[in-house]
């Protein structure tokens, strides 16, 4: 027992059930209160009390433990620590930094009971302070009191006053540890007196946040700029937008994941949380080994030339596979959250990719069984959908606390992965009520190489009113273009029935038009190829541009048919044959090169449509 620690600080195991630690003489004990058990000093958190006896969520490997063994309060929740070096980590379910944890043991594996500090101590960072904090003038919390330059995306990593912390500031240090002109994670930057509660604060770059505690903000707005993946399906037909909370459900194979990793590569956030959640261990090594190797394009400030950085420099990772503690996964998603919402509070554009929540639920299910609680539907415990609210409602678009005035969001995307694919599994269907986009995937389109495997059928987006004013500055008819092209495709399924029972000859040469136009928007607009220099990412104008080609060749189409005379009515063959140049050009729509800057890309598409009207006028009057 260290000269810190009180013999009313220990409890004693109990009683030990896998993950799960009955200790006792655990009277005064809070809620959610960190622990650490055994005299390996495994994490813990009380999940339950009972008297004097408290039961433990242990999120490292039990085994060894027994009853007798101390169990260590620390008096105060479970938290994550903030602060400069979050990005390009690596962590675990509870913020441990693998990387440093293997430096220290040099094992593959993480050791039991292993203690290393969150953020890195050893790196020094430039702070920059706030002109206008002064000593002698007051701070709340969420005020910003300086920034520090980590990398040339996270060149601005503004350094806040805690939510929890308001006074008035008694002094501003302007050096380090021993005179350094830079300052360690832990080095105190302000003294903050709070006559109330009559303490000072010492505050630090970084600071500490409960996970299960949402951080506080001024107000929630509505969403009003899209959330960009590069996938057209997505972008042109159901987008989400920035703050926006979306569910991806499919069976196993459908390429969840990869949606996931081409939002985290492609989209237009600033930093994105990619939570990878009981996900199998060769697919969490993937993307440990694909991303430090990815790069996207920014421009530099001084040159103003476009240059590549690794997109590691905007990306943390939590990684917590499906060998690993199961008590840990159902932290890792809180722990994902709370560092989302530490970035908009700084007020970026955060984006957290959560792979999958069907695992998480699954560690929901296997604590609730050892808590020995009534079990509802397939064995999750009845506040599933409430638990699974209550993180969703994380996401969004707010105005930040504090000064100055800035606005920041989280865009929640949700992996979810029910058991054959069927939908009405408890976690699909608790999802589904509450998230405002669904990207459902189809494991027919997945057997048939159509990627991404977005079913367009069952797919929806319930954001398409606040974003219609931004997608029509790009294209006045984007509300028609996405409105018909989904009707197209309802059309042909309707369709389909028929020429599957009697031959596509029945049908009259209009719905042969829909036919062949859904055919092209399925084969050329909807599926992707990631593996091709013009296709493994699509811009908006690129996106907006084919939808605008492939509706109005529709359009052009049908009213041709309907205009000609009833004596030689045009065909659907006929225009094919005599316009078969302008349609390869709608085809080879795809081939153009996404780095294209997009006023050449819509020029481009505006002179072929121009282009396609001529020829049609010219068919019609060659009649």
């Amino acid at each position: 027992m260290s000269e810190y620690e009180k013999e009313s600080d220990y409890g004693f195991v109990y009683k030990v059930s896998g993950p799960l630690v009955v200790a006792d003489n655990m009277s005064g004990a809070a809620m959610y209160e960190l622990v650490r058990v055994g005299h390996s000093k495994l994490v813990g958190e009380i999940i339950k009390l009972d008297g004097d006896t408290a039961s433990v969520q242990v999120y490292e490997d039990t085994s060894g433990l027994t009853v007798g063994d101390p169990v260590l309060r620390k008096r105060q929740p479970l938290s994550v620590e903030l602060g400069p070096g979050i990005v390009g980590t690596i962590f675990d379910g509870i913020q441990r930094p693998l990387e440093h944890i293997f430096r220290e043991s040099g094992d593959v594996y993480v050791p039991k009971g292993v203690d290393v500090p969150n953020l890195t101590r050893d790196v020094r960072w430039k702070f920059d302070a706030n002109p206008d904090v002064r000593e002698g003038g007051p701070v709340t919390g969420g005020d910003v009191i300086g920034t520090v330059y980590e990398n040339e995306i996270m060149d601005n990593h503004r350094i806040l006053v805690p939510p929890n912390v308001y006074g008035t500031v008694t002094k501003i240090h302007t050096s380090g540890t021993d005179g350094h002109e830079t300052f360690l994670v832990d080095d105190v930057i302000l003294e903050v007196y709070n006559e109330g509660q009559d303490r000072t604060h010492m505050l630090t770059l970084s600071h500490f946040w409960p996970v299960r505690r949402p951080r506080p903000i001024t107000e929630k707005l509505p969403g009003n700029v899209p959330l960009i993946t590069g996938l057209r399906v997505i972008d042109g037909l159901f987008p989400s937008v920035l703050g926006g909370t979306c569910a991806v459900p499919g069976a196993f194979g459908c390429g969840k994941t990869v949606i996931s990793q081409s939002l985290s590569k492609f989209s237009n956030s600033d930093v994105i949380v990619y939570v990878g959640c009981g996900e199998r261990g060769n697919e969490m090594a993937e993307v440990l080994c694909d991303f430090p190797e990815l790069t996207m394009t920014i421009k530099d400030k001084e040159t103003g030339l476009d240059r590549e950085v690794g997109i590691m420099k905007r990306t943390t990772l939590v990684a917590n596979t499906s060998n690993m503690p199961v008590a840990a996964r159902e932290a890792s998603i809180y722990t994902g959250i709370t560092l989302a919402e530490y970035f908009r509070d700084q007020g970026m554009n955060v984006s957290m990719m959560g792979d999958s929540t069907s695992r998480w639920a699954e560690a929901l299910r296997e604590i609730s069984g050892r808590l020995g609680e009534m079990p509802a539907d397939s064995g999750y415990p009845a506040y599933l959908g409430a638990r699974l609210a209550a993180f969703y409602e994380r996401a969004g678009r707010v105005s930040c606390l504090g000064s100055p005035d800035r606005e920041g969001t989280v865009t929640v995307v949700g992996a979810v992965s029910p058991p054959g694919g069927d939908f009405s599994d408890p976690v699909t269907a608790a999802t589904l009520s509450i998230v405002q986009v669904f990207w459902g995937l189809d494991k027919k389109l997945a057997q048939r190489k159509h990627f991404p495997s977005v079913n367009w059928l069952i797919s929806y987006t319930k954001y398409m009113k606040v974003l219609e004013p931004y997608f029509n500055t790009m294209d006045s008819r984007y509300s028609y273009l996405r409105n018909k092209a989904s009707t197209i495709l309802q059309q042909e399924d309707n369709l389909s029935e028929i020429v599957q029972l009697v031959g596509k000859e029945s049908l009259s040469e209009d719905q042969k038009v829909i036919m062949e136009v859904a055919k092209l928007i399925r084969e050329d607009f909807l599926a992707q190829n990631a593996f091709t220099e013009h296709d493994y990412m699509c811009p908006l104008a690129k996106t907006v541009g084919m939808l605008s080609l492939i509706v109005t060749f529709h359009d052009l189409c049908q009213k041709s048919i309907a205009d000609s005379p009833a004596d030689s009515k045009l065909t659907y063959a006929h225009i094919k044959t005599s316009l078969a140049p302008i349609l390869q050009k709608v085809i080879d729509s795809k081939y153009v090169d996404p780095k294209t800057p997009s006023a050449e890309i819509s020029r481009g598409y505006a002179d072929i449509i121009d282009e396609m009207k001529r020829e049609f006028q010219n068919l019609q009057d060659g009649m």
